[in-house]
């Protein structure tokens, strides 16, 4: 009964001296039998359940008892009510005068409505994850899903799964180095996973092209020198002198990599690190072979290198002065004119080119995939230049300005969109649009694609 009953009916009982729960039950029956007719008669509806047990708590001090009755009902509201009154009817419980008085009558189902819509209203704060994913962001999180799942093993040793079909192999020290490789693509990565070297790596290194990709530090060293002794290297890579192959991002891995120098050039130095080129981002190149085959001593490495730094830095400074000649002769006039060429060259470094239109400066930001944003004035006119990441606190720090045009190189959300309004910006321009509750009348969001040349 306590599933189906949409009422209960709440009553208060007094009595003029002692009784009892059986006193009150059984005045509640013989009382109320046949005042309501047939339909209505209490007896028949318990044994049909439409009306539930009868809960009495009474109770009796000096002469007088007090108590509370409970009856739970499925009728509909009329006959619930009509039921309720004819509890008023009793006036004697028991050998004592006594009378009944209906405190209310709950709506069971009422109780439960607003249960339902606390727990939904708790749901709808704590069940839901509110984080929009981009469509960029949902391929980037899979490809790295299936990278990284993709690390098998070869002979009980952490490898990428080209490892065992592939002509060329990458020897890396651990477990995590071969799935920083994995993260960025690279598949034919293996670990020796420590400094003694497994007879498996070695005997690979005799059959395949091998690369050995070692931390720069003294670990890398010591294992390099095992390699050196049992396998058969090809190509040799450190990562920076102090940081790990697992630490690398994407430009600074592909750079060492792209970096490596043949095995002869470093095999005869006692620091085969300072050997090699720069990891770093620098172009500088690696020491020759000598023609005859001879390993160049540790001297000859470093001459080479000095060498190639300095070639280097000339080239940079001639360029430099060729830029800054051409510079003046295209946009002042010449020797004869009145303007010293001390000061023409001062006009020419203090006036930066600042693109005229907001199409070039979009493309600027954001074609150029530089992760930075831009606030415009409304003639355009840069006010404020900063990362991408930093976007809000810039909007807020340029509140007070003409601001007008934001120029993001990343995903507008609704925080951007609503600090934007907030601060007086009326367009934003952004490389892609994200998901928006809601849109403030005064701000206009564009994606880089739905702008043209024609913009001012």
């Amino acid at each position: 009964m306590e599933d189906t009953s949409k009422y209960l009916i709440r009553a208060n009982v007094t009595a003029d001296g002692v009784v009892e729960r059986s006193d009150v039950v059984g005045a509640i029956f013989g009382q109320t039998e046949g005042l309501l007719g047939d339909e209505l008669d209490l007896r028949d509806l318990r044994q049909s359940q439409k009306v539930g047990r009868i809960d009495v708590d009474i109770t009796s001090t000096r002469g007088t008892s007090h108590g509370q009755l409970t009856i739970a009902t499925s009728l509909d509201k009329v006959e619930t009510a009509t039921l309720a009154a004819s509890l008023e009817t009793i006036t004697r419980v028991g050998p004592c005068r006594a009378s009944l008085e209906v405190e209310e009558i709950e709506d069971v189902r009422a109780a439960k409505r607003k249960d339902v819509v606390d727990r939904a209203k708790e749901l709808l704060r704590t069940g839901f994850d509110d984080t929009v994913m981009s469509s960029d962001e949902i391929l980037a999180e899979v490809r790295e899903y299936v990278r990284v799942e993709d690390i098998t093993e070869y002979e009980g040793l952490p490898a990428g799964p080209r490892v065992t079909d592939s002509d060329a192999i990458i020897v890396v020290e651990g477990r995590s180095d071969v799935l920083t490789l994995l993260k960025y693509g690279v598949k034919n990565a293996i670990a020796v996973e420590g400094t003694n070297v497994p007879d498996a790596v070695a005997e690979l290194t005799h059959h395949r092209t091998v690369t050995v990709f070692l931390d720069g530090d003294r670990g890398g060293d010591l294992i390099f020198e095992e390699l050196a002794q049992v396998g058969d290297i090809d190509y040799v890579t450190f990562a920076p002198a102090g940081s790990s192959v697992e630490d690398l991002d994407h430009h600074e891995l592909f750079t060492a990599l792209r970096n490596k120098v043949p095995y002869e050039t470093v095999s005869g130095t006692n620091e085969p690190r300072d050997a090699i080129a720069a990891t770093d981002g620098s172009a500088t190149p690696a020491p020759p072979v000598t023609e005859t085959g001879s390993q160049p001593s540790q001297s000859a490495v470093k001459s080479a290198l000095d060498a190639a730094e300095s070639a280097e830095t000339a080239a940079t400074s001639g360029a430099t002065a060729t830029e800054n000649n051409a510079a003046t002769s295209d946009h002042h006039p010449p020797e004869s004119a009145s303007t010293p060429p001390e000061a023409e060259r001062t006009t020419a470094e203090s006036s930066p080119t600042v693109p005229a239109t907001l199409y070039d400066q979009a493309n600027e930001i954001i074609r150029a995939d530089t992760d930075r944003v831009r606030l415009l004035d409304a003639e355009n006119e840069p006010l404020a230049d900063g990362e991408a990441g930093d976007v809000i606190e810039l909007l807020e720090a340029n509140a007070d300005d003409a601001l007008s045009t934001v120029i993001l190189d990343g995903i507008a959300s609704q925080q951007l969109l609503d600090v934007a309004a907030d601060t007086g910006a009326d367009r934003i321009i952004a490389r892609a649009l994200g998901q928006f509750t809601k849109r403030p009348t005064g701000v206009r969001v564009h994606s880089i694609d739905e702008i043209a040349e024609s913009v001012p």
